[in-house]
C-alpha cells in the first residue's frame, strides 16, 4: 500500500486482529466523569469477519482523538467504549443493552452487521439514546416506516442504493458482452437476500435479456464453499453476483481460485471492494467487478486522502468501507455535539441530525446528508470499478448519479408500501 499502508494478512483478516485496541491512552471504561462523554460500540471484534469491527473501532477512535485535541465539547470530551457480540444477534441487544445501564453511555455507535443491527435498533426503541447505524446496510432498517425509532440514524451505504447503481453498471456490461445467463450466491441472512433481489431487480430492469439461472445461500461464516462452486462449474452462468463478505467472502475467492471458477464467469460483488479483502485474497483475478467499498484515490480529494493516511497510520492497513462509515458518523455526531454544546439528550440530538449536511472527502461532491425523512445517509460514493493486480485495487471507478438514485429509490419504496 502507498504512504506506508501495509496489508493486513489473510490470518489477520479471518482470524479477526485487533489491530489499535490501545491506540488512545486513556483506558476504555474510566471512573465516573462528568466532563467524559461515553460512547457505546457493541461490534463483531472476535471471529471470522472481525475485522468489521476492529476497522470500524479504529475509526472512531481516531475520530475522537482528533476532536478531544481540538478540545471538545462544551468542555466534555469523548471516549469510546466497546464490547464484542461475537456476531450474534442476541448478544448484541444484550451489551447494548448493558453499556446504557451498567456502563453510562450516552450515545450508540452501532458497529453491528446486519443481523445483530435489527437487534440493537429495538433496544434504543426502549431505551431512547442516540443510536447512529454505522455497518447495517438492510435497506429495511430505516425505509420501512414501520420501524422507524427517532433517536436512530443510518450512516452506512444501503441496499437500495447500490442496487440501482449496480443495476445500471450490470446491466450495461452485460448487454456489451451478451451476458444473459446469471447466478447467485450469497449469505442466508436478511442483508445478503435482500441485496440480491434488490440488484438482480434493477439488473433486469435495465436489461431484461438477464436470466438467473441459479441462487445459492451459503449460510453466514460458513467454513467451506466447495458445494456452492462445484454446483456453478455445473450450471455453467456467464455471470454470477456475490453479496459475500468481509472473511467470507475472502475464503469464497480463495476456493473458487482452485477451480478457475472466475476466467470463465463475470464475477460482480457488492464487497469485493474493501483494501484488506482485496489484499487478503492471495491471487486476485483481474478485471472483477466491485462496487466501491472504500479507496484512497476515490473521491479524489485532500480529506479523502487524509483520512487513509490517518487511519492506516493506526490500523496498518487501509480503510474498509467499515472504517469510513464510522468515520463520517463521528463528524455528524460531532457537528450535533457541537450544536447542543455537549448536551447528550437522545432527542435533541436527533433534532440536529435530521437533514444535518457537512462537508468531507467522502462525499461525491461536496457536502453528505442525513436525510431528513428516513434518517439516513445519501450523497457518498456508489460506483463500480474493476479489479487490477496492484494497488490501489480497483480502477475504472463508473458513478451513477444521485439523481437518478433517488428517483428510483422513491419507486422501490411506493412498491414496497414504505411511501
Amino acid at each position: 500500500m502507498s504512504n506506508g499502508a501495509n496489508a493486513i494478512g489473510r490470518r489477520g483478516l479471518l482470524g479477526g486482529a485487533a489491530a489499535g485496541a490501545a491506540i488512545l491512552a486513556a483506558p476504555r471504561i474510566a471512573g465516573a466523569q462528568a466532563k467524559v462523554i461515553r460512547v457505546g460500540m457493541p461490534t463483531v471484534l472476535s471471529g471470522r469477519v472481525a475485522i468489521l469491527g476492529t476497522s470500524s473501532r479504529t475509526a472512531v477512535q481516531y475520530a475522537f482523538s482528533r476532536m478531544n485535541e481540538a478540545g471538545g465539547f462544551g468542555g466534555r470530551t469523548l471516549q469510546l467504549v466497546e464490547r464484542d457480540s461475537k456476531g450474534r444477534p442476541d448478544e448484541a441487544a444484550k451489551v447494548t443493552r448493558d453499556l446504557i445501564n451498567n456502563d453510562g453511555c450516552e450515545i450508540i455507535i452501532d458497529g453491528e452487521a446486519s443481523s445483530g443491527g435489527f437487534a440493537v435498533h429495538e433496544v434504543v426503541r426502549d431505551l431512547p439514546v442516540l443510536c447512529v447505524h454505522t455497518n447495517s446496510e438492510t435497506s429495511s432498517l430505516t425505509a420501512d416506516p414501520k420501524l422507524h425509532v427517532k433517536t436512530a440514524f443510518r450512516c452506512a451505504r444501503q441496499g437500495i442504493h447500490d442496487a440501482v447503481a449496480g443495476g445500471v453498471y450490470a446491466s450495461t456490461i452485460s448487454k456489451q458482452r451478451g451476458l444473459k445467463r446469471w447466478m447467485t450466491c450469497s449469505p442466508d441472512y436478511a442483508y445478503g437476500r435482500d441485496n440480491t433481489a434488490e440488484f438482480l431487480e434493477f439488473a433486469r430492469l435495465y436489461d431484461p435479456a438477464i436470466e438467473v439461472v441459479d441462487q445459492v445461500w451459503p449460510r453466514l461464516f460458513a467454513p467451506d464453499y466447495t458445494e456452492n462452486i462445484t454446483k456453478a462449474l455445473q450450471v455453467r452462468p456467464q455471470a454470477m453476483y456475490s453479496a459475500l463478505w468481509g472473511g467470507d467472502l475472502v475464503s469464497f475467492m480463495e476456493q473458487s481460485n482452485l477451480y478457475r471458477l472466475f476466467p470463465n464467469v463475470a464475477l460482480f460483488s457488492s464487497s469485493l471492494g474493501d483494501p484488506p479483502v482485496l489484499t487478503a485474497i492471495k491471487q486476485l483475478p483481474p478485471g472483477l467487478h466491485t462496487a466501491y467499498r472504500y479507496n484512497r484515490t476515490y473521491p479524489d480529494k485532500p480529506d479523502n486522502t487524509a483520512f487513509a493516511d490517518g487511519f492506516a497510520g493506526l490500523a496498518k492497513h487501509e480503510p474498509t468501507n467499515w472504517a469510513w462509515q464510522n468515520y463520517v458518523a463521528c463528524q455528524f455526531i460531532g457537528e450535533a455535539l457541537k450544536r447542543t454544546n455537549g448536551r447528550t439528550e437522545g432527542a435533541a440530538l436527533a433534532a440536529e441530525l435530521k437533514g444535518m449536511q457537512i462537508s468531507s472527502g467522502l462525499a461525491v461532491d461536496e457536502k453528505l446528508t442525513m436525510r431528513e425523512s428516513d434518517h439516513t445517509l445519501i450523497g457518498y460514493p456508489t460506483a463500480w470499478g474493476r479489479t487490477v493486480p496492484k494497488a490501489p485495487f480497483v480502477e475504472d471507478f463508473a458513478p451513477i448519479a444521485w439523481s437518478q438514485i433517488l428517483e428510483m429509490e422513491t419507486q422501490w419504496k411506493k412498491q414496497k408500501g414504505y411511501a
